[in-house]
């Protein structure tokens, strides 16, 4: 920070008053070197000779397959998607459900109430694991609101 030297105030014989503007010289310099460099470099970053260049063409892109939920009510009440089912037709309901997919590697989304007892959420897991639906992923609520 600069300081400026005043003439003689009362009770010394130098005085001390502080510059509170800001030097943009050092600034304004290195903009100026900045503007240099980039009009220098702007031509040489084109490039001059000529390409036939073949168009590109990227395949179509497939959309991911609707992810299937299996909703786990705390009374034991199952449901795929909206759809209501049972233990018992747990596994055909699915198939039906993923029709052409691979159920090995198809992954099932389990979502549960706080108050499900464990022994029902293994019951479908077992449910799963007999139909061969073995990548299974459980669903959280997000606390970070």
């Amino acid at each position: 920070m600069a300081a400026q030297l005043a003439g003689p105030a009362a009770g010394s014989k130098y005085s001390i008053k502080q510059n509170s503007e800001i030097n943009v010289t050092p600034f304004v310099d290195v903009m100026l070197v900045l503007l240099i460099i980039f009009m220098v470099a702007a031509p040489l970053a084109s490039v001059s000779v000529k390409v036939d260049l073949p168009t590109a063409v990227a395949p179509p892109a497939t959309t991911p397959p609707k992810p299937i939920y299996i909703s786990i009510q705390k009374d034991g009440g199952l449901f795929i998607g909206d759809f209501h089912t049972t233990k018992d037709t747990l596994a055909d309901d699915l198939k039906k459900q993923i029709v052409k997919r691979d159920p090995t590697k198809e992954r099932i989304y389990i979502r549960a109430d706080k108050q499900t007892r464990y022994g029902a959420f293994m019951d479908v897991m077992v449910k799963l694991q007999d139909a061969a639906f073995y990548s299974v992923a459980l669903v959280g609520e997000d606390n970070a609101k």
